[in-house]
């Protein structure tokens, strides 16, 4: 019997023998080596954005690029922060290469890696959260640093020290040393870096990777809230609205700078989150209320937005209702850049590239997870889900379609013909993953 590794690289393999078609039609459009510029939101679920239906918060800039672009309604992460960076960066599901909470385990290669060596410049800007546990003193700095995870520039908070990310940040600019920046925004000095990397690098290929610090908590005003002036450390609630549009606002100013820079035709913008919204916040779908569900591997917990868009390259308005997993980014950065993956290495990911481009190659019926983040608040869960779907290894198997929230486990005794054969699938599936 064909085991998973062996079945994963000639899954990859087959999908390498669609590239060449997909390729000529991006070459079509653009450079051979096209700018990637990839932002994660830190905390946002999908219910959050106008374009999936959201009505709790005003999104146009990510709006008209999910309309200028391509909006996948099935998009989904860890449901922690360093699981699902860990897996974005390496195309690896987290059983493979996740060791503690707070570390990228030195010696991974990472997407920031394969695109420098492939002749990009690389950047990264926001939040880091991988070089080691900041209160646990045996897990200090056992992890990576930005500079060994393959990126040339940095602008980050929270590499070895903690500090506020928000007013008056404490963030590390291309140096060893944190620095305070009194009376700044954390966001606005990211912004900051951005600007100036794009303009340092508008004649040579770029990798930008932003995994923003918003909305996460501490849910605080932004300098667009009235109550900034009189205290900018107010904790509230109500302050995440506030946030959610301040992010907004800020990718609008990136897309923009790409288009006073003449970079936006050349440049491929991907937008996501890390995981489900944090759970002391309601937001509605229509009438539909939806509590945030970070933390826990539920829908609400992993269901992420994810849109990607480049002018005249990717087509206009497209709506994917594909399974996406977080392990597929890394395959589609490379499949943009031209970069062949070493065939020795396993990589859990498949390249989007046939979906963005017309192709009409299905990536996936299915998806699975290893959540150990290291946390007791929140335990061990492998699952595998399609979009009907879910398994757990537990045995608890549930319809999230019709049961959102994994309330009422589907009686083996009460299953269906359909349901049965696929718990069967997902059962073979399962035991592959160990």
């Amino acid at each position: 019997m064909m085991n998973f590794s062996t079945k994963a690289i000639l899954g990859t393999l087959t999908l390498a023998s669609l590239l060449p078609s997909c390729r000529r039609d991006l070459m079509d459009q653009l450079p051979e080596k096209p700018n990637i510029l990839l932002i994660m939101a830190d905390d946002l679920g999908f219910e959050c954005l106008g374009c999936n239906g959201g009505t709790s918060y005003h999104t146009p800039n990510l709006d008209k690029l999910a309309e200028t672009g391509v909006r996948f309604t099935h998009c989904y992460s860890t449901p922690l922060c360093t699981p699902s960076r860990v897996q974005i960066m390496t195309g690896k599901y987290n059983f493979r290469n996740y060791t503690a909470f707070g570390i990228l385990e030195p010696g991974e290669k990472t997407f920031g890696h394969y695109l420098k060596e492939a002749g990009y410049t690389t950047g990264i800007t926001g939040k880091w959260q991988l070089y080691g546990s900041t209160s646990q003193g045996e897990l200090r700095e056992t992890g990576t640093y930005p500079t060994d995870a393959g990126f040339d520039e940095y602008c980050l908070w929270q590499i070895d020290t903690v500090g506020s990310r928000y007013a008056s940040p404490v963030i590390h600019y291309n140096l060893p040393e944190a620095e305070k920046f009194e009376n700044q925004y954390g966001p606005d000095i990211f912004l900051s870096f951005i600007s100036e990397f794009l303009e340092n690098n508008k004649e040579k290929p770029f990798f930008l990777y932003y995994p923003m610090v918003l909305p996460h908590d501490p849910h605080v005003p932004t300098p667009e809230s009235k109550e900034w002036d009189m205290n900018r450390y107010q904790k509230e609630n109500r302050f995440f609205k506030d946030m959610v549009e301040y992010m907004d606002k800020v990718i609008g100013i990136i897309v923009q700078n790409l288009e006073d820079l003449g970079l936006r035709e050349n440049t491929i913008v991907f937008f996501t989150g890390d995981n489900g919204t944090n759970r002391r916040i309601k937001s509605n779908i229509g009438v539909k209320e939806i509590k945030g569900g970070k933390g826990f591997p539920t829908t609400y917990g992993t269901h992420v937005p994810l849109i990607v868009n480049c002018p005249e390259a990717i087509p206009e308005n497209k709506i994917c209702h594909e399974l996406i997993d977080f392990t597929d980014f890394l395959p589609t950065l490379a499949d943009l850049a031209g970069i062949s993956l070493p065939e020795s290495d396993l990589f859990d990911g498949q390249s989007l590239i046939p979906m963005l481009f017309g192709k009409t190659k299905k990536a996936r019926d299915w998806i699975f997870c290893h959540y150990d983040c290291g946390k007791k608040q929140f335990p061990l869960a492998r699952y595998v889900q399609n979009k009907r779907y879910k398994l757990y290894e537990s045995g608890s198997f549930f319809d999230i379609q019709e049961d959102e929230q994994e309330l009422n486990p589907i009686d083996r005794e009460h299953q269906t013909r359909k349901q049965k054969k696929v718990m069967q699938k997902f059962q073979e599936i399962l035991e592959r993953m160990n």
